[in-house]
């Protein structure tokens, strides 16, 4: 079993920690700019998207920033953009991303102060950004996005929760640059129970993943990128407090339901799906944030992911897949 996704699982924790020992100058003085403007855009594609997603669910929870999320064509065809005293964030792992490109040039030409969070220095959103945030993740080969995904993260926490007037952000802060050692440990001890896990359900193929706040966007990353790119199962995302409108009439006995679980004020209403898929005997998979870390639960996503990654990595191994290539996606990749 010699699939590169393997080895990028376990690179994840010193990915973030080279980026904060790199950048961490660099990212105070964009979060001070960041503090000054009114309105902040976030752009990405894949999983860079539900970076964007969880970052703007986590800040509007408990901030009062004015966050929008759009897909690269989405914010270059947008007609009604504010470019007075507004700032937009590129992610991409390649920063190379066709349609992310595109806006960031759409955005340069408003003059809209623009960031750009990316793996490759010489990358041409590095280049054309005025504010340039480069992760240091070596290079990444598997599709998925494991340690350019958890590293975009945390980049767009630290700036943004450093911008924002969360009364626990210092708090928040601190605990987001103990995320590498919590990681570590998880990469350790969740991979068994969910190499089972991915064993006992490798002849499903379809899976529908539900999360609240935050972890909508991790539950996006899962179906979208994980599941349907690595382990070639169909899939679909949706925010929990919707499974009562229309999942909930496909929701049937043996049918598997991933959930993310992790005590926000919805995840109220998460529990009313847990309870009513146990009910009717679908197949419910529950990943609570409790069972991993007592942390700040707004970073459940960096918390959660990681069971996840191994369940997904499993899953398509034992369908005889490498969880790390592709068969039509043309993105550009690292040479």
């Amino acid at each position: 079993m010699e699939y590169k996704m393997y080895s990028e699982v376990f690179e994840q924790p010193d990915s973030i920690r080279k980026t904060f020992e790199m950048e961490l100058v660099n990212m105070d003085k964009i979060s001070a700019k960041l503090s000054e403007v009114n309105r902040i855009y976030l752009i990405g594609c894949g999983s860079s998207l539900s970076t964007a997603y969880t970052a703007k669910n986590a800040l509007e929870m408990v901030t009062d920033l004015d966050i929008d999320v759009f897909t690269g064509y989405e914010f270059y065809y947008n007609k009604k953009l504010d470019n007075e005293n507004s700032a937009v964030i590129f992610t991409s792992q390649s920063g190379e991303t066709a349609d992310t490109l595109a806006a960031l040039r759409r955005a340069n030409e408003l003059g809209i102060h623009t960031i750009t969070i990316s793996n490759k220095k010489d990358s041409s959103m590095i280049k054309e950004a005025k504010y340039p945030i480069i992760t240091r993740c070596g290079r990444e080969e598997a599709i998925l996005g494991t340690k350019t995904y958890v590293t975009q993260l945390s980049a767009l926490y630290y700036i943004l929760f450093s911008a924002s007037d969360y009364e626990k952000s210092d708090e928040l802060i601190k605990e987001l640059m103990s995320i590498p050692t919590l990681m570590q440990k998880l990469i350790e001890e969740t991979e068994e129970e969910n190499k089972k896990l991915a064993y006992e359900l490798k002849d499903e193929e379809i899976f529908y993943a539900m999360g609240s706040g935050p972890n909508f966007g991790l539950a996006y990353k899962l179906a979208m990128t994980m599941l349907m790119e690595g382990a070639l199962k169909h899939s679909c995302p949706l925010y929990a407090s919707e499974f009562r409108h229309g999942l909930i009439e496909r929701a049937e006995k043996d049918v598997p339901i991933i959930i993310l679980d992790s005590d926000y004020p919805s995840d109220e209403i998460t529990q009313k799906a847990i309870d009513f898929c146990e009910k009717i005997k679908v197949k419910t998979l529950v990943f609570r944030m409790k069972d991993y870390s007592e942390i700040n639960n707004l970073l459940s996503p960096f918390i959660l992911v990681i069971p996840l990654e191994w369940f997904v990595f499993y899953l398509a191994h034992y369908n005889g897949k490498d969880p790390g290539s592709t068969r039509h996606i043309g993105k550009v990749r690292y040479k």
